[in-house]
């Protein structure tokens, strides 16, 4: 990957604010429509997290929040993040905004979503958590697998293709996945809710009619691979919809420098300026890069992103 050039992130916010390329107004981050509640009506879960695309560090998150907080409480209910990536061992597979493995429970039940794993078992696999108005932050990850279950305790976990998600108490830094097999019933959860690993079955996904063309709303580039999760210093573009010019092209800030892209949508992206030369659209519900591409060496585009067209 080429050394980029790409504004950094913290140049693109204001007091919160985002600066969008291509034009020049500032509006604020437009959340994706709000993830439904896996426990389904009578649940018990109260509405309230908001579900959103793009990573922690784009959306400006305060240092000590969320999955950057020390310890479990107030402060790291205030968001988590769901990003796909690829490790050694499991494959394809969620982390959070700390790097840390994500995973799911066999005990546990999809349809509907319950959560078993409770008192000295949350000890040793602790829930991912959200508090009622946090943000769920999402890379790589279709915005309508995520949810949430109410738990015993009354806390609201969150779910991946209805399966709740927990970390690895041995679990320490970024790349382990110490709690991949452990009792034949834990796994590392995959973006659509599957077990990770080569012997996984993968999950049918079922086309959702209607949204199979529905244009992206807010679209990430970053500058290294898997969405930066492993790399402070890479650098992020931000594009939201209702700010882009007229015809919906924004040229990238600092051309040929994309590694990866996550997206809510429908968008088409281009080699050259002004949405010239050779372009791919991406985003469709029922392909297999909905939410984001963690590497875009995958599709013959790294490096390559000049401009990015959104459907209007």
């Amino acid at each position: 990957m080429r050394s980029s050039r790409m504004v950094p992130f913290a140049a693109l916010a204001v007091g919160g604010v985002l600066l969008v390329a291509g034009c020049g107004t500032e509006e604020p981050a437009a959340p994706v429509a709000k993830a439904p509640n896996s426990a389904g009506e009578g649940g018990g879960a109260p509405a309230g997290p908001v579900v959103r695309n793009g990573t922690a560090r784009t959306s400006n998150a305060l240092q000590g929040t969320g999955d950057w907080a020390a310890a479990p409480g107030a402060e790291a209910e205030k968001w988590v993040q769901l990003t796909a990536t690829r490790l050694d061992g499991v494959g394809e597979v969620l982390v959070n905004g700390a790097g840390l493995t994500l995973y799911r429970f066999d005990e546990d039940s999809a349809e509907p979503a319950k959560a078993t794993c409770n008192d000295a078992c949350a000890g040793k696999w602790p829930p991912v958590t959200v508090q009622a108005g946090g943000k769920v932050f999402l890379a790589g990850v279709a915005a309508d697998d995520v949810g949430f279950v109410q738990r015993d305790d009354g806390k609201l976990q969150v779910t991946v293709g209805g399966w709740p998600v927990y970390r690895f108490a041995k679990d320490v830094r970024g790349g382990d996945v110490k709690g991949q097999g452990v009792g034949n019933t834990w796994f590392g959860v995959r973006p659509d809710g599957g077990k990770a690993g080569q012997d996984a079955e993968p999950v049918e996904k079922q086309p959702r009619d209607g949204q199979r063309s529905t244009p992206a709303k807010r679209v990430v580039l970053f500058s290294g691979f898997s969405f930066n999760v492993f790399d402070e210093d890479a650098a992020s573009q931000v594009i939201e919809a209702g700010t882009v010019p007229d015809g919906g092209c924004v040229n990238a800030l600092d051309p040929g420098t994309a590694s990866s892209i996550a997206f809510d949508g429908l968008v088409k992206i281009w080699s050259g300026p002004d949405c010239t030369g050779e372009s791919k659209q991406l985003g469709a519900v029922d392909a297999e890069n909905v939410g984001g591409i963690a590497d875009l060496r995958d599709i013959d585009f790294n490096n390559t992103i000049q401009s990015v067209k959104l459907p209007q």
